[in-house]
């Protein structure tokens, strides 16, 4: 991953991660408040997987996290 764009997925899905697990909530967990599988989450994760808007705001709400407050972090990251 070498664009820019792809740096900042990588640090929005490294902020989501955190952010689960901040909450407590194991992948497993996390996939039954989705209504997806543990394989799921962990594709994202790993980026073996892109998720679109609208999964990543349903997974922010499911763990409890603020979809705007993470872009912005990811956005003012300098991994």
């Amino acid at each position: 991953m070498t664009s820019l764009r792809s740096n900042l997925y990588r640090r929005i899905i490294e902020r989501l991660v955190q952010a689960r697990r901040d909450a407590g909530i194991t992948q497993a967990e996390l996939g039954e408040r989705i209504g997806q599988r543990q394989t799921f989450v962990s594709k994202v994760e790993l980026l073996e997987r892109r998720i679109d808007v609208a999964e990543f705001i349903s997974v922010c709400r499911a763990i409890g996290a603020d979809p705007n407050v993470l872009i912005a972090a990811a956005e003012n990251d300098t991994l």
